[in-house]
């Protein structure tokens, strides 16, 4: 009874946390890195202090809206490396459109979670900048991770994978802020040129035998 009555209690808990969340999120799209707790509180209906008890602070609040953000784009991306194409220059194409699509969406929530001390609201300090750095860490891991199981890359395959899965990450990254920021060239143009950089050796690279391909 008292197990039945615990796990009762845990979905419910999970269920208010999912909906505070989405609450979130919908301030977070309206007011990108200006989004308040206060703001986020009065969206769900919550006072503060119940804010703060489900997400600990604005840092706990923050690794959860990342975490969720992240989680889809890295489906996202994943979905691109695995969707039919003619070549591998196709996926890679197809990759890095995939990510400049999901910030070009919705810029807002990419603004919060890359920039998000930029616009603090004049009645509390903003989040926190500092922690947006393991976003880019774990996608750095999880790309490392997909060209480890598609690319044949030699003896040193581990570490080069980990070197070109951050890499890659580091590219898109300051590619796609700065192209959002000031939209010098349509997006596939900027698709197109970064496929271009990125050939080289992956190019060469065979398929491991087995492996999902690339």
């Amino acid at each position: 009874m008292e197990t039945s009555q615990r796990e009762d209690q845990q979905r419910a808990a999970r269920r208010r946390r999912k909906e505070l969340l989405e609450a979130a999120d919908r301030v977070v799209l309206r007011d990108g890195p200006g989004a308040s707790m206060n703001a986020i509180a009065a969206e769900a209906g919550i006072t503060k202090p119940i804010l703060y008890r489900h997400f600990g602070d604005k840092s706990g609040l923050y690794r959860a809206l990342a975490v969720r953000h992240t989680d889809a784009l890295l489906a996202g991306l994943r979905a691109a490396l695995d969707a039919p194409a003619a070549d591998r220059r196709e996926r890679v194409e197809r990759t890095l459109d995939t990510y400049l699509a999901a910030i070009e969406s919705r810029p807002q929530v990419y603004r919060f979670l890359m920039h998000p001390g930029e616009e603090p609201s004049s009645s509390e300090q903003g989040f926190d900048t500092r922690h947006s750095a393991p976003l880019l860490r774990r996608m750095g891991e999880e790309l490392a991770q997909v060209i480890a199981e598609r690319v044949v890359l030699g003896d040193d395959g581990d570490e080069r994978a980990r070197i070109w899965g951050h890499g890659i990450v580091g590219m898109m990254h300051a590619a796609g802020d700065w192209w959002l920021r000031e939209r010098p060239a349509p997006r596939a143009h900027l698709v197109r040129h970064l496929a271009d950089l990125l050939w080289g050796q992956l190019a060469e690279a065979g398929d491991r035998t087995g492996g999902p391909g690339f």
